[in-house]
């Protein structure tokens, strides 16, 4: 994906997403970004020099550091939000005041400042529980949510923020676009990252068994990060205003359980898969999401990693 010349504004960039978005506009030329941060000791562990010298830096919380913005944006790509499990169920009034707050500041940002482009980053678990993987997933679509379920905080601000963007687009004409993104696998996590693709590959890294902490029965897709990084760029160039678009490798899916025989046998097949069931990790009811990608595809997106490849990468540099 050729990225536009301009001046980009991205929130959560020290995140799995913002962070491989810096790495990848850094390449091109003409492209000067500003990026809001909640502490610059993160920055300086996860970037070279070149990417910390290009990026002029904002060290403040994100709806604080909007009032220093004086200059004019062209893109704004909105990747800040909460993403452990543990967090929104511990914290689920933060989860929600802090996706919503942050996306209408923004939003209301972009609709005085006249800017191009703008992508709110959202996630496949908008969609909520659903059983029947008969059928592909299209943005139409929309499953059950328990509001009155904690672990809910996530989904139901996800949901509330994609129908303020619209609110946004239809009254103020706000050139917002969603990216439905599936779990995306990238090979630079952090230590503590207990999301279970981080799990599989840390465990299978140290040549430990992989252990589930449920039945695994979910079923989902998985992207690999330059995938993720080409799709919101996609849809941050071409995609329609007011619309959402999914993304995932409709050819990964898999059940929880069965991911975890994968990379056992590809990537440590002296291990074994056990299971050690619990009830507090605060992971999402069971669902069997398979996304529908034509949307985004007929923008000319298309996948370039599978499967394997996403945890090749990760376990080789959690080996390293």
């Amino acid at each position: 994906m050729i990225c536009k010349e301009g001046k980009y504004l991205i929130t959560g960039a020290t995140g799995l997403i913002g962070s491989a978005l810096l790495r990848r506009l850094t390449k091109e030329k003409n492209i000067f970004m500003t990026c809001p941060v909640r502490n610059m000791s993160k920055v300086n562990k996860l970037f070279d020099n070149d990417i910390i010298n290009r990026t002029n830096w904002i060290e403040s919380p994100l709806e604080k550091s909007l009032d220093q913005l004086s200059e004019h944006y062209d893109y704004i790509i909105h990747c800040a939000s909460p993403t452990a499990s543990r967090f929104f169920v511990d914290n689920p009034v933060e989860t929600m005041l802090f996706n919503i707050k942050t996306t209408n500041s923004l939003l209301k940002f972009a609709s005085n400042n006249n800017v191009e482009s703008l992508v709110y980053l959202s996630s496949l678990e908008s969609y909520g529980s659903v059983q029947d993987d008969s059928i592909p997933i299209t943005e139409d679509f929309q499953g059950y949510v328990n509001p009155l379920e904690t672990r809910s905080s996530y989904n139901m601000a996800k949901r509330i923020c994609e129908s303020m963007c619209h609110a946004y687009f239809e009254e103020y004409k706000v050139p917002v676009k969603i990216v439905r993104l599936t779990q995306t696998i990238s090979p630079y996590v952090e230590e503590t990252d207990l999301r279970l693709f981080a799990l599989f590959g840390r465990q299978a890294a140290k040549g430990e068994d992989i252990i589930l902490y449920t039945k695994g029965t979910s079923a989902r897709q998985y992207i690999h990060i330059e995938d993720a990084v080409d799709a919101i760029l996609c849809v941050l160039f071409q995609g329609n205003a007011g619309e959402a678009y999914n993304a995932a490798n409709k050819d990964t899916y898999i059940s929880v359980s069965d991911l975890a025989e994968f990379v056992q046998k590809k990537f440590n097949p002296t291990g074994k898969v056990s299971y050690h069931l619990r009830q507090d990790m605060g992971y999402a009811p069971t669902t069997k999401i398979k996304l529908d990608t034509s949307k985004l595809e007929s923008l000319g997106w298309k996948p370039k990693y599978g499967l394997y490849d996403m945890f090749a990468a990760l376990i080789k540099n959690l080996s390293s």
